[in-house]
């Protein structure tokens, strides 16, 4: 028996870490809710997509961003950011694309990342994040923004910070174990109640770690205008049709528990890969894959259109 063909997988969830970019958000007393940044390097990129069947990785700057910079200090910081992605992308076009890092404290700055990320730097797409402040996407102050990324019918992958609320709270835990999903689902909720997924109809949003609590609490979610008369009063099949608009990837996220729920919200050509390296770790990424390909799980077809089909039909470019 011939052994099966290579996944060729297109990873959408695939983090880089500039040294200077490391530097930079230490020297700010800020950095990643695992409180140290991880090892990376372009070099141990490419070993673990090597081992890990991962053709093309879409890469993007994690949380908290540029969030701790002035605003100032901010915007070249992202250029920056994205130059160090784009070069990487460069040397290894058949490897690496790029969502560009978007500062967020002004939206001139805003606005003219976008562009440059798009016109001179072509990339694939941009990272937004769930939230910034107390402010959730779907929040008017970020129409502008929205507005220009629709006008390029922009894919923006939605990762989520940590909240400042969610900082409030008197719990030992990591952020990443809870809060982190609960900040995707919160502005998951907002860009879908708010409108924003209806006045911006070209963006493709992808959703980080299976939408957070989308999946679990869809059907609780569709019955809320019902107990609320101050939601929109939306039929309970338009919201699930809303929920399907979204793009959602499996970091962290691959075995039955969550994608059991996700496949009843999710359109199945909207479930796309994603690894979460480096912050999750190489013996992480290898324990999710063997989730992933776990016999019985997923249908081989299911499992190919997840690993790749799906992402083509966002990034033909890489076919």
């Amino acid at each position: 028996m011939s052994d099966p063909a290579p996944p060729r997988r297109i990873d959408v969830h695939f983090h880089i870490i500039p040294p200077f970019y490391r530097d930079a958000a230490y020297a700010a007393g800020a950095g990643p809710a695992l409180g140290r940044y991880p090892e990376w390097s372009p070099e141990l990129s490419l070993e673990l997509m090597d081992r890990s069947g991962i053709e093309m990785a879409l890469t993007s700057v994690s949380q908290p961003g540029v969030q701790f910079a002035s605003p100032a200090a901010a915007a070249p910081l992202a250029r920056r950011c994205n130059e160090f992605a784009a070069e990487l992308c460069a040397r290894r076009p058949r490897r690496f694309g790029a969502f560009a890092l978007v500062p967020m404290h002004e939206t001139g700055a805003a606005l003219a990342e976008i562009a440059h990320a798009y016109d001179a730097l072509d990339c694939a797409g941009v990272c937004l994040f769930a939230s910034y402040g107390t402010k959730f996407l779907g929040d008017p102050r970020f129409d502008p923004v929205l507005a220009a990324l629709d006008a390029r019918a922009a894919v923006v992958f939605i990762h989520p910070t940590y909240n400042p609320s969610s900082k409030a709270i008197d719990l030992p835990w990591p952020g990443f174990m809870m809060e982190f999903l609960f900040d995707t689902t919160r502005a998951a909720v907002n860009l879908l109640f708010s409108g924003a997924l209806e006045r911006f109809p070209r963006i493709r949003f992808i959703l980080a770690h299976a939408g957070g609590l989308m999946p679990y609490f869809a059907w609780r979610l569709s019955v809320s205008p019902m107990v609320d008369k101050r939601l929109p009063q939306w039929p309970r099949d338009k919201i699930f049709a809303g929920l399907r608009r979204f793009w959602y990837d499996t970091a962290l996220s691959p075995g039955p528990q969550t994608m059991g729920s996700l496949a009843t919200v999710a359109a199945p050509e909207r479930i796309l890969f994603g690894s979460d390296w480096p912050y999750a770790n190489a013996p992480i990424v290898a324990a999710a894959i063997a989730e992933h390909e776990a016999p019985g799980f997923l249908a081989p077809a299911q499992r190919a259109a997840i690993d790749r089909a799906n992402a083509l039909a966002l990034f033909p470019q890489y076919a």
